[in-house]
């Protein structure tokens, strides 16, 4: 299991940077939920650091529907 803290910064780094490729999508779009509940799983399958909880965020929402 991850740490909480490092949950929240994956969650805060992966969201950073999706919305600064997709400008269009605003900071309370429902995919943010969707990715913080995506990532605790991720935490609880697996230990992972914080860079790579990041990485398998950032792929998650590049993989979701444009339509948040």
């Amino acid at each position: 299991m991850v740490d909480g803290v490092v949950l929240k910064n994956a969650a805060e780094t992966a969201w950073t940077v999706y919305r600064a490729r997709h400008s269009d999508v605003g900071p309370q779009d429902s995919r943010r939920c969707l990715l913080e509940r995506y990532l605790q799983r991720k935490g609880e399958e697996r230990e992972s650091d914080t860079e790579e909880l990041a990485g398998f965020g950032i792929a998650y929402l590049h993989r979701l529907p444009g339509d948040g």
